[in-house]
């Protein structure tokens, strides 16, 4: 009687230490599953759950576990496939951009970008004043600064194994501060006189914009970047231009900022 105690005794723990050196899955969702985990592949899970069956493997897709935490301690954390950073090792993740139609209002502007990860980045403009044309003849000389967080866009529906067709590539939305110095030359004219006189000032400007736009990326190199924005702007612009380089319009009779581009560039 008392060996059979004993024998009850000792498959009791037995069955105890395989329910205690369990795996847990937990699922996207904060869901756990007590399990044991006998193959990770790479689009699916597969496990035993003792409790309903020592035989029936269960399946779960990757993208819906966040994280698996081993009997021994261990763990090990998943990502979605579209934002696992290991599909886009081949991409190259920064760029600089040149805005196409800068010149023409007497500014050179120069961008750079980088991925912070897939689907998003940062971008950081900047701009000479007075490098391009002046059609005016105004003797701009100054400087701009843009800086912006980029969203860019998921797709509408997921398929399993989809993935961004380049990290960099796509539709975005870009929030954006944008700040502007320049000084320039204008004249005063003296109509009952018949004379005029040349005087200098300053163009201060900070704006703060939304912007909307697609980058297309072609063969891993060349770009191209178009985008339109609108925002607020505000500073000091004596002569009421509106055209502060950085961006048109904030000035204090129509404060609607509005910025648009079209930008060439390379990716490394």
């Amino acid at each position: 009687m008392e060996r059979l105690s004993l024998t009850i005794a000792f498959l009791t723990l037995i069955a105890l230490s395989k329910l205690c050196a369990q795996d847990i899955l937990i699922k996207t969702n904060n869901d756990t599953i007590n399990c044991v985990i006998k193959e990770i592949g790479d689009e699916e899970i597969k496990y035993l759950t003792p409790e309903i069956s020592e035989t029936i493997l269960f399946g779960i897709n990757k993208d819906k576990v966040n994280k698996v935490i081993f009997a021994n301690g261990k763990e090990l954390e998943f990502s979605e496939f579209l934002y696992d950073p290991s599909n886009y090792i081949t991409d190259q993740k920064n760029n600089i951009k040149l805005n196409f139609l800068s010149p023409l209002f007497n500014s050179v502007n120069i961008c750079y970008e980088k991925s912070i990860k897939p689907g998003r980045s940062f971008e950081t403009t900047l701009g000479v004043i007075g490098a391009g044309w002046d059609l005016g003849n105004n003797n701009e000389s100054g400087a701009f600064i843009k800086m912006g967080y980029k969203f860019i866009k998921s797709p509408d529906y997921y398929i399993r194994g989809q993935k961004f067709a380049h990290i960099l590539k796509g539709s975005y939305i870009r929030p954006e501060i944008a700040f502007s110095y320049y000084e320039y030359s204008a004249y005063k004219n003296y109509s009952f006189i018949g004379e005029d006189e040349r005087y200098t000032d300053t163009n201060v400007m900070f704006a703060v914009l939304l912007n909307v736009g697609k980058q297309w990326i072609f063969e891993n190199g060349f770009l191209m970047d178009w985008f339109v924005g609108v925002g607020y702007g505000f500073g000091q612009d004596d002569k009421d231009f509106g055209l502060h380089k950085a961006f048109i319009g904030g000035v204090e009779e129509f404060p609607l900022a509005i910025s648009m581009g079209l930008r060439v560039g390379w990716n490394f």
